[in-house]
C-alpha cells in the first residue's frame, strides 16, 4: 500500500460514510436505518477534530484513546470545536456497540468500514501480523471548513509494523495545539 498521508493544509477526502441512525419511527427493537453521510457533511463549515485508531475494543484503544477524547470534550467545545469523531476501519454495528461499551456521550463513531476515507488519507495500513487485515493507523487531526489544519501521525507509518505507537494522537496533544492555535 501506498503511504503518503495527506498534509495539512490538503482538503479531507470526499467519500460516503456507511452510518446507522436510530429513526423512531421504525419502532420494534431495531429502531435503526441506513444513512450515507457524506464527509462533506461532516466537516463542511466546521471545525472538526477526527482521531483514526486501529480498531474498536483494542486495549489503547479502549482504555486510553477514545476515553482520552471523551474525557477532555467539553474542553474542546470551549475553544470552539463543533465535533469529535472516531474513525475506525469498523463496520457501524461494531463502532456502535464499542461507544456503548465505553459509555461515550459525546464524542461520535464514524464507522468507516471499507476503509475509503482512510485509503484515501494515506493511512490504510496492513495489520496482517496481527490478524487484523486492513486497518487504520493512528492519528488525529483538526479540520476546519474540510481543510486540515494540524494532522499528528504516530511514528512507523507502515505496513505490518510490530508495534502500535501511541505519542501523539492523543487527547492532551490535540487539546494543546487547540489552545495554542486560538491563543
Amino acid at each position: 500500500m501506498s503511504h503518503q498521508p495527506l498534509k495539512e493544509e490538503e482538503c479531507v477526502p470526499a467519500t460516503v460514510f456507511k452510518t446507522r441512525v436510530r429513526d423512531e419511527s421504525i419502532g420494534g427493537e431495531n429502531p435503526y436505518r441506513w444513512q450515507d453521510v457524506p464527509s462533506a457533511e461532516i466537516f463542511d463549515g466546521k471545525n472538526v477534530v477526527v482521531f483514526g485508531l486501529p480498531g474498536a475494543f483494542t486495549p489503547t484503544c479502549s482504555t486510553t484513546h477514545a476515553p482520552g477524547y471523551e474525557a477532555k470534550y467539553d474542553e474542546f467545545k470551549a475553544l470552539g470545536i463543533d465535533e469529535i469523531y472516531c474513525l475506525s476501519v469498523n463496520d457501524a454495528f461494531v463502532m456502535k456497540q464499542w461507544a456503548d461499551k465505553l459509555g461515550l456521550e459525546n464524542v461520535k463513531m464514524l464507522p468507516d468500514g471499507n476503509g475509503a476515507f482512510t485509503e484515501k488519507m494515506g493511512m490504510l495500513v496492513k495489520k496482517e501480523n496481527l490478524g487484523f487485515g486492513n486497518r487504520s493507523w493512528r492519528y488525529s487531526m483538526l479540520v476546519k471548513d474540510g481543510v486540515i489544519q494540524k494532522l499528528f501521525i504516530e511514528p512507523g507509518l507502515s505496513d505490518d509494523y510490530p508495534e502500535d505507537p501511541f505519542e501523539v494522537s492523543d487527547a492532551e496533544t490535540m487539546l494543546a495545539y487547540v489552545k495554542g492555535s486560538a491563543a
